[in-house]
């Protein structure tokens, strides 16, 4: 009997430390058994009319090859593509990735204001501060990911700077 109770102990503790080692992945979105993981998905809050937005977060690779962010989609927007900013010759340029986002092999790349994002185009109705909605993101290995995106207020910046636009040109 001394022995079934001492196995019993040893299932317990493997239990707790199993708890313990997974519970930090199960708080992560769209951190379960995916090989990515979704840190922060935030948007900024939408003036009334405004037809686009763009939701930021930090995409975080956790396995030895890289994948590709190749869509998304979400109930919020007409069409959801995946964008890159860049400033060339003092002009702000955005651009659709056709082929997607590159994500390293253990590695991460972090979509900010003034970078990489995921453009909402078509609104349904504004994004309102406070108010959250779904996002799933499409990656080409480790498949669909759902997300719930935050909507911070209209100025919101992703490391606190101000966010002048300056001139920019759509491609």
């Amino acid at each position: 009997m001394r022995a079934l109770s001492k196995l019993a102990s040893t299932s317990e503790l493997v239990l707790i430390f199993l708890l313990l080692a997974f519970a930090p992945a199960a708080f992560a979105q769209g951190g379960g058994a995916s090989t990515i993981a979704v840190e922060g998905p935030w948007a900024r809050a939408t003036p009334a009319g405004a037809r686009t937005g763009a939701v930021y977060m930090t995409l975080a690779n956790k396995t030895n090859a890289s994948d590709r962010l190749t869509g998304a989609s979400s109930d919020v927007a007409a069409e959801v593509q995946i964008h890159e900013m860049s400033v060339v010759n003092g002009i702000m340029k955005m651009r659709q990735l056709a082929d997607g986002l590159a994500i390293p092999a253990g590695g991460s790349v972090t979509l900010k204001p003034g970078s990489y994002h995921v453009m909402l185009i078509g609104l349904k109705k504004p994004l309102a501060a406070g108010e959250a909605f779904p996002l799933t993101l499409t990656f080409q290995n480790a498949g669909n990911i759902s997300v719930t995106v935050q909507v911070k207020a209209m100025g919101a910046m992703q490391d606190n700077k101000s966010g002048g636009m300056g001139k920019m040109e759509m491609k």
